[in-house]
């Protein structure tokens, strides 16, 4: 199927045009909020000035109070825990266990593997749990419980308990401002903050003008058959790859992962090797970071686990000074947490300024913006990157917003041009059909690298659909197709993982749980 699908590498080849089916429909938009909706609904606080004229002006570029955007949270007087202390230290698990306890309640989590568990944790216990991530609503009969994936926080609710996870990834230059936001906007009675302790005194900083209580806790605390983790697979992949590496059952001893392993995955590690003290970021070939280092050495050992105690080193003797000096040194202190402005913001400020393009607007308004020295702009590449590709299209500028922050990847060919035609289709006929892709007898799996990485983006593009159409449900309304064909994709991925000789083929279990997820999707 492989071959069928991704003969050539250009998009048309798989057709995002093979995965878009463009049928004539009544347009579908979502239009700008009115002025008096936005401060009333919103709550924006925007502070006024006096220009030189003496006249008195709104300065939608104040964004050095963001505490003042969320007055339900600013109505309580929250109880703040904060579990900080080394990775696997059982910080994460006593908050659970408060939030497991409580009438109502939210878990935040920087991935959905992880909201996944703690929604499958909660209704084990007993505990009706609602699991919502950017590309899956899984709701729960009764369910008072949430676990979601941070961006997905809500912040008008009032909760009894909140646990947001991992909190010093506030200081991602990327993501920080979903931490920022759940930090400061959710209203709960109690909010329980777990993280590495160099994000503790900027926490306190940042609570000083929030009228919360803030308390500290510390947490002390042959051959193989490997499983396979790393950034580009598909969530749902990473999901049973871990699942089956922590199942004292199965056959699975061994891990082959990349960094991906050190953000927040729970995962039950004796030893963890170091192939290399280097990664690629991007841009360059460099050393890994003090806390890059610190985050996937503490996976080795688990609070509670078989392996409450772990062992870190090096394939390479040359590497060991670096492990050892990171793992010997504190993490540095957190100086800044991220923010970025939410679409009022961006809307109110292009009543004002005569731009045409989001492009422009976005660039101008992050140029004059104004900040306290507590906080600083998420990275916007990404968004800037959507902005230009779709300004000229026939959408509202919240339309283009809602494009622009879209989990798209635009350095991806296949992905960023699966969001050009989305967009150009739904501009256009106010309807974006899918058509089905993977059917019986096609299914082939790929046979080389370069064919999983086309597999790769094609899932990427199915994730586009299906976080689009919880948003846009009328214009995008094949979810379910969608759904079903990324399990799909997801399986021939994990199948490639099993022949090139990762794990083992024979395998009567492994083979019979493939053919009967087969069977449910076709």
């Amino acid at each position: 199927m492989a071959s069928l699908l991704l003969r050539q590498r250009r998009v048309s080849a798989l057709g995002v045009s093979r995965i878009l089916q463009a049928v004539n429909g009544d347009s579908f938009r979502l239009q700008p909020e009115s002025n008096c909706r936005t401060f009333a609904t919103f709550g924006v606080i925007i502070r006024n000035y006096s220009s030189g004229k003496g006249t008195a002006k709104l300065d939608f570029t104040d964004l050095t109070r963001p505490h003042t955007w969320y007055l339900n949270a600013r109505k309580k007087q929250r109880k703040v825990f904060l579990h900080v202390g080394p990775t696997n230290s059982g910080k994460t698990y006593h908050a659970l266990k408060r939030l497991e306890s409580s009438s109502s309640g939210v878990y935040c989590g920087p991935l959905r593997l992880l909201a996944w568990e703690v929604a499958e944790r909660l209704n084990k216990a007993r505990v009706p749990c609602d699991l919502i991530t950017g590309q899956e609503k899984d709701e729960v009969d009764g369910a008072k419980h949430k676990a979601v994936t941070v961006e997905m926080a809500d912040v008008t609710s009032d909760y009894e308990c909140a646990v947001i996870d991992e909190i010093q990834m506030l200081g991602c230059k990327t993501r920080g401002f979903s931490f920022t936001r759940a930090l400061l906007g959710i209203a709960a009675d109690e909010l329980h903050l777990c993280g590495d302790a160099a994000a503790v005194p900027l926490i306190q900083e940042l609570l000083k003008v929030t009228g919360d209580d803030v308390q500290k806790k510390i947490e002390t605390g042959g051959k193989h058959l490997c499983s396979v983790v790393y950034g580009s697979l598909p969530p749902e992949t990473r999901t049973r790859q871990a699942r089956m590496f922590n199942d004292a059952s199965s056959e699975f001893d061994v891990l082959v992962a990349s960094d991906a392993i050190g953000m927040g995955l729970n995962l039950n590690i004796s030893r963890i090797i170091f192939s290399t003290m280097k990664k690629f970021d991007g841009l360059e070939r460099r050393d890994l970071t003090l806390p890059e280092v610190k985050q996937i050495a503490g996976r080795a050992g688990r609070y509670g686990s078989k392996y409450p105690m772990g062992e870190v080193t090096c394939l390479d003797a040359e590497d060991l000074p670096l492990l050892h000096s990171s793992l010997k040194s504190a993490s540095p202190t957190l100086q800044q947490a991220g923010i970025f402005p939410s679409f009022d913001f961006i809307y109110m400020y292009s009543r004002l300024q005569q731009k045409r393009g989001l492009y422009q607007i976005l660039e101008d308004f992050l140029e004059n913006a104004k900040l306290s020295e507590n906080y600083f702009f998420a990275n916007c590449e990404e968004m800037l990157k959507v902005a230009a590709v779709i300004d000229e299209l026939p959408l509202s500028l919240q339309d283009k917003y809602l494009f622009c922050i879209s989990p798209v990847d635009m350095d991806d060919e296949i992905s960023s041009q699966g969001l050009t035609q989305f967009a150009e289709n739904y501009a256009k006929k106010g309807l974006v059909r899918l058509k089905e892709i993977f059917s019986p007898g096609s299914l082939q799996v790929p046979k080389t690298h370069s064919a999983l990485k086309e597999l790769e983006s094609i899932h990427k593009v199915l994730e586009l659909y299906v976080w689009l159409s919880f948003r846009l449900d009328e214009s995008f309304p094949d979810h379910e197709l969608a759904s079903s064909q990324k399990a799909i994709c997801s399986m021939l991925i994990e199948e490639f993982l099993e022949r090139l000789g990762f794990q083992n083929p024979t395998s009567r279990k492994l083979n019979s749980l493939m053919a009967k997820k087969r069977r449910q999707y076709l």
